[in-house]
């Protein structure tokens, strides 16, 4: 298992989270809190760079969803980037593709909002 990571930046009015590692049953709760610091500074425009994230679980994509939903009432979105081919073949998998945006580069998920 790789270690796992999450830095956060400010970009143009939204919040950009890096993943790294493996996001699963025993990480998700760090992306969830994360998220939720992101939140509670009042931002609701979120990128979540995937480009690094070796496996993600259901448990990781659920709180994708869950933040996605809270995010949007507050006048935001979530946009993923770069996922890697593991992460889209899951995301694929459970249908986010269809829900998300999912973008290849950093001034796209910017301009999707």
């Amino acid at each position: 298992m790789s270690d796992f990571k999450i830095t956060q930046e400010k970009a143009d009015g939204a919040a950009l989270l890096r993943v790294e590692g493996f996001l699963d049953a025993h990480t998700f709760e760090q992306l969830e809190e994360a998220i939720r610091r992101v939140f509670d500074g009042g931002c609701f425009k979120l990128v979540v760079d995937l480009g690094r994230v070796d496996y993600i679980s259901s448990a990781g994509a659920g709180v994708l969803i869950g933040a996605r939903s809270e995010s949007q009432e507050n006048g935001g979105d979530i946009v993923l980037l770069s996922p890697t081919e593991s992460v889209r073949e899951v995301f694929d998998l459970l249908g986010l593709t269809q829900i998300f945006k999912v973008v290849e580069d950093r001034a796209a998920a910017l301009a999707a909002f």
